[in-house]
Formats: structure tokens, C-alpha cells, sequence
């Protein structure tokens, strides 16, 4: 890993961008009580969680999880020190690069003849969940790829900001609705749609509290309409409140929730664009 000039220059008022901006905190609270923790200025661990992923892809340093208790300018010094360690690490990585490959040789030997095995984490989680709309695919397509217009089609979305556009690719930030104790979450994702196969696929790039989020998005004609597939496979950060099994409950339940309406939404929209009520 390389350091740039950019990520050595940390300050506080560019982490509380990111707090504002990721993890719903109130920048005029913030202002007033500088000296406030981040658990003072009501953050809580998801929030601590995305302000690590961004941090972690803005300056490739990992802020520790137990911070809540330090301020902004802490943070913003914790994260300049960590730069400052990876500099220095990496000089050193210079010296000792050799002597640390041979002993990862020997641990490699030693593992392929069964020493220090270790036991497999808990695997991964999957959802999948599927909807048929009665409607042509062409307009189920068409609605649901509209990324610019999802806060009228899901009811979980309160705003879409486009950050690029490259062909079928495009990148955008989506902001939730406050959740039931007011925090407003917010990350940065990417979907490339294949019109021809009938399949997006997109990730997560501020990835929060996951680990890894991949979504894939499949259509196909069936007969009354389209049946419309959200398929995610993801792994939850070993800090996360929740773990892969809590959040695959949790993506099931809400997946199933927001294909209904969108369903609904889409089948109002399909018979207002044709009087006769069929799906032309």
C-alpha cells in the first residue's frame, strides 16, 4: 500500500464531513460540544461501523472499535497516526519483506500438513427473494433501473445523488429515511445493468457494517407479467451489532416488504398506461 500527500492530511472538520454525511450526526451539536465523544454526540456502534469504512477507503488506516469515547478531533489524530504507522510500517516491510516471506512459507507448509488448522467461520449470508408483477418486462425494467427516481419506488429511500455515470454502470449515494432512533444512514453504491441478459449486478463500495455486500438483480418473463429475483450474498463485520444470520432474517423481511410495493406500484402504473388493463 502506498500512502499518499492527500490521505496524510487529516483534520477534524473533514471527519465531521463524514459524520454528517454517513452517520446522520447533527453538524450543529457537533459545533457546540466539541469536546463531546462521538457516543456523546449520540453515535452509535452502525454509525462507528460506517465511519470506519469510510475512513477505511478514503485513507486505508482501520479506526479500533471501541472509539465511541473519543471526540472528532481525536478521531481525526488517531487516523493521522495511522497514516503515519503505515508509512513507517512500510519502510520497514522494506527490511524484514524477506525474513517475513520465508516464515510465511514455513507456516504455509505447516498448515498443508494439517498443523494449526483452524476452524471455519460461520458461513456467509444469503438471501433471495422473487416477485411477479403483472406487467410487461420491458416497464418493470425500466421503473426499477430508474435509480434517479427510487424514493418514489421504494418507501425506504429518501434521497438518490448520482456520483458518476459510465456507459451501464453507475455509481450513486443513497440516504435512508431516519431509522426508529432518528439516525439517517447513508453509503455509496454501483449496479451495472445487462439489459440484453435481464440481470444487474451491483456491490456496495462504502460497505459499513458489512464486510462485503454483492446484490444481483435478475428478470424474466413468466406467464401474468415478470417475475423480478434480488438475490445478496454478503458477510457481516465481526464488529457488527447483528451477524450474518441476524441480517439475513433482516434482508429477508424488508426485501419481502419493498418487492411488494414496488409490485404494486408498478402493476398501478402498467394499467394506467393501458386502459384495458392488460399487460400489452
Amino acid at each position: 500500500m502506498s500512502i499518499t500527500d492527500d490521505q496524510q492530511k487529516v483534520t477534524a472538520a473533514e471527519i465531521t464531513a463524514i459524520l454528517v454525511r454517513n452517520c446522520g450526526l447533527d453538524p450543529a451539536g457537533a459545533a457546540e460540544t466539541p469536546a463531546a465523544s462521538l457516543a456523546e454526540l449520540g453515535l452509535d456502534s452502525l454509525a462507528l461501523l460506517e465511519l470506519q469504512a469510510v475512513v477505511a477507503d478514503r485513507y486505508q488506516v482501520r479506526i479500533p472499535p471501541d472509539s465511541a469515547d473519543l471526540t472528532i478531533v481525536e478521531i481525526a489524530e488517531l487516523v493521522a497516526d495511522e497514516i503515519a504507522g503505515e508509512i513507517a510500517g512500510e519502510i520497514t516491510g522494506e527490511i524484514t519483506g524477506e525474513i517475513a516471506g520465508e516464515a510465511n512459507s514455513a507456516t504455509g507448509a505447516g498448515a498443508a500438513a494439517g498443523v494449526g488448522a483452524t476452524t471455519a467461520g460461520p458461513p456467509p449470508g444469503h438471501t433471495e427473494n422473487s416477485v411477479v408483477i403483472a406487467a410487461p418486462v420491458d416497464l418493470v425494467w425500466a421503473v426499477t433501473n430508474d435509480v434517479d427516481r427510487w424514493p418514489d419506488l421504494f418507501t425506504e429511500y429518501a434521497s438518490v445523488q448520482i456520483v458518476h455515470r459510465h456507459g451501464d454502470t453507475v455509481r450513486f449515494r443513497l440516504t435512508m429515511h431516519p431509522d426508529e432512533n432518528g439516525t439517517v444512514w447513508s453509503w455509496v453504491s454501483e449496479r451495472t445493468a445487462d439489459r440484453d441478459r435481464r440481470r444487474v449486478l451491483a456491490h456496495r463500495v462504502e460497505t459499513g457494517p458489512f464486510e462485503y455486500m454483492r446484490i444481483r438483480w435478475d428478470y424474466a418473463e413468466v406467464p401474468g407479467g415478470t417475475r423480478m429475483t434480488w438475490v445478496q450474498d454478503f458477510a457481516m463485520r465481526p464488529t457488527a451489532p447483528l451477524d450474518n444470520a441476524g441480517m439475513t432474517e433482516r434482508i429477508n423481511t424488508n426485501s419481502r416488504i419493498q418487492l411488494d410495493i414496488i409490485r404494486d406500484r408498478i402493476e398501478t402504473l402498467a394499467r394506467t398506461a393501458d386502459p384495458a388493463g392488460g399487460t400489452r
